[in-house]
């Protein structure tokens, strides 16, 4: 993995440091309500900010396609980075029509307007990126989630004038390039999710990379069927049991141990809190579903990452928004976290519904690195390119 510049390698003082920032965040009635990719990247604007630079925010919010929408104008975020940042944000509005008027000096911070507003933005027009360009003299990339897009302001800019990693981007870097590139090995990575066709690349990916491969969520159960069980009425793909067969035949080729359910946690209908048992997987009742791994197959992941000193894991076990089908996740999850915090364990995680069972298992703030990008994160996972990325190379 080559390196990337990082705000190591350039004196910000007196720059006009044009930074790219993912803020396209969670809002109701024109207050935003969580904060978390805007908290991310505090450290590096308050880095900017104390090193002397003048900061000029890029960002977007929604699909506008081109249009001036008022609805998915930023100025509502102005609010929130002011008070996450403990500095004065200054919100230029501007339809990217013509070059705006920005008169920035060092130690100010200027929000400028939603860059999809901009027809060119999404297509990486060169004269918009040249536009972007000239309201500073370098450029920073602080938005790792916005990466795997080759736009104006992410990709396209960095060709104009010199392009770094901010601390957010850098950490990002890191944490995936320790835990992908030069792991500690043995290495383990769970893929759940609800289908195969989705994760076709990752899995490919991930089979010359680690040594264990743990798949859960109903994905697990196309693998099930094609290994000749019975599924009932589970969520399964039964047109990719040959890609299913396939996939762990490269797997044993490359030496990656491929780990299924043992037993699930089955019912007769999707609800919370709805009738279920536990069965083993040659004797899955025909009028039920599996909506999540049972105690057996948790207690099997558990001795896998005992034996792990690195572990990558996208995707839920089961149906982990609503009890009982919760528990293998939030087992897993537990127990991951109390060997991390132990020391004995590497873990990076990522994707929203990753995210959101680890927060909904209490323990995000205890995993290695937790990656709040989604597509950015899986498409790295897959081995993919990412032009936000590529453009910080050194």
């Amino acid at each position: 993995m080559p390196a990337f510049r990082t705000l190591d390698d350039v004196n910000v003082s007196g720059k006009r440091v044009v930074i790219r920032l993912d803020l396209n965040v969670p809002m109701e009635n024109g207050v935003v309500t969580d904060t978390t990719r805007i908290d991310r990247v505090v450290p590096t604007l308050k880095e900017l900010l104390q090193k002397g630079a003048a900061v000029i925010v890029l960002a977007h919010f929604d699909r506008p396609k081109g249009k001036v929408i008022p609805e998915m104008s930023l100025k509502p975020v102005a609010p929130a980075l002011e008070r996450a940042l403990g500095h004065k944000v200054e919100f230029v509005f501007t339809d990217w029509q013509s070059a705006p008027a920005v008169n920035a000096k060092p130690g100010d911070l200027v929000l400028m307007e939603n860059t999809r507003y901009h027809g060119g933005e999404e297509k990486n027009d060169a004269s918009f990126a040249k536009m972007l360009a000239g309201l500073g003299d370098i450029f920073v990339n602080d938005a790792f989630s916005a990466a795997h897009r080759a736009h104006s302001s992410t990709e396209g800019i960095a060709k104009v004038i010199p392009a770094y990693a901010g601390r957010a981007m850098q950490a990002e870097l890191d944490a995936l390039t320790k835990a992908l590139e030069t792991p500690k090995r043995p290495v383990i990575a769970i893929v759940g999710g609800a289908k195969v066709s989705t994760k076709l690349d990752l899995l490919s990916n991930m089979m010359s990379k680690v040594d264990a491969l743990v798949i859960g969520g109903a994905m697990a159960n196309t693998f099930l069927f094609a290994q000749g069980n019975e599924v009932g009425k589970s969520l399964v793909e039964k047109d990719l049991a040959e890609t299913a067969r396939k996939i762990m035949a490269d797997a044993e080729k490359t030496k990656c141990a491929i780990l299924l359910p043992i037993d699930g946690i089955v019912a007769k209908e999707f609800k919370a809190n709805a009738e279920s048992h536990d069965y083993g997987v040659d004797a899955l009742p025909a009028d039920g579903m599996m909506l999540d791994v049972g105690p057996m197959s948790v207690d099997k992941v558990k001795a896998a990452i005992d034996g792990a000193h690195t572990l990558l894991w996208n995707g839920p076990f089961g149906a982990f928004e609503i009890a009982p089908f919760d528990a293998a996740t939030v087992a897993v999850a537990k127990y991951a976290a109390k060997r991390t915090k132990e020391g004995k364990l590497i873990s990076v995680a990522g994707g929203g519904d990753t995210v959101s069972a680890l927060n909904h298992a209490g323990v995000a703030e205890d995993f290695t690195y937790i990656s709040t990008a989604g597509g950015a994160f899986l498409e790295w996972l897959e081995g993919k390119d990412l032009p936000g990325v590529a453009a910080l190379k050194k």
